[in-house]
């Protein structure tokens, strides 16, 4: 009796502990899928607000909510604040996952000149030509700083970097009025981000989320597992700050 007795307890005690590890599948899944998800930063079209290889953390409820583990929106999607920066379905390749941020909201009439002013409703944004940090490397920026401006840009309520390339000419986009339900968004690295300047605006149905914080980046990635940082080329400066 005693043999059996043990056998059913074992039995008991591994079923229990499938449960409970199925259930913290479940749980991560949802915490992914409806609150928060990790990307990595690809490419260099928002320098210097993210560096290639940051590790974001993108708040996915920030403009509605999702169906679990479905692309169909239960709440939303609200139209983000202008300045936000946004994560969002390429309008080319559904599972291809951009990073910019919102410059124009349904309604607004965006332009950008060709001497690199941005205007929202006829009105210039705001912007004020600053010295880049000497922390910035070249590799960071991926260009010697001497090429660079450097401005703060206020776009909303949120004032952040931008960088252009040195020279009289960077790609324009004539005043075009954002269709309902569109958002316009360009990368902070004006001259270097293919955007809506190149693809035009995308539905608001393609929005993942807002970018939030950076936890961690790195120079160089682990050769096996490029998603990952290799420990001894971690930006130690870089370490958890709230995206502007």
């Amino acid at each position: 009796m005693s043999e059996q007795k043990t056998l059913r307890d074992r039995r008991a005690s591994f079923g229990g502990s499938l449960a409970l590890f199925g259930l913290a599948i479940l749980a991560y899944l949802f915490f992914r899928w409806m609150l928060f998800e990790p990307f990595v930063i690809p490419s260099g079209s928002m320098i210097p607000t993210l560096l290639v290889n940051d590790h974001i953390i993108v708040k996915k409820f920030a403009y509605g909510l999702r169906v679990p583990f479905t692309k169909k929106w239960l709440v939303g999607p609200n139209v983000p604040k202008r300045g936000d920066v946004v994560v969002f379905r390429s309008v080319d390749q559904d599972d291809y996952y951009l990073i910019k941020r919102v410059v124009g909201l349904p309604g607004d009439r965006v332009e950008y000149t060709e001497s690199g002013e941005l205007k929202i409703n006829g009105q210039p944004v705001v912007d004020k030509e600053v010295a880049l940090p000497s922390g910035w490397t070249p590799a960071e920026l991926e260009e010697p700083p001497a090429n660079l401006r450097a401005f703060r840009e206020q776009l909303g309520a949120h004032n952040h970097w931008e960088i252009l390339e040195r020279g009289d000419y960077h790609y324009p986009q004539s005043e075009i009025v954002v269709p309902a339900g569109e958002l316009f968004v360009m990368g902070d690295n004006r001259d270097r981000s293919r955007d809506s300047r190149y693809w035009g605006e995308f539905p608001l149905k393609n929005l993942i989320g807002q970018a939030t914080w950076v936890w961690m980046g790195c120079s160089v990635t682990l050769s096996q597992v490029d998603f990952l940082c290799d420990p001894r080329y971690i930006r130690w400066h870089g370490l958890i700050h709230q995206i502007e």
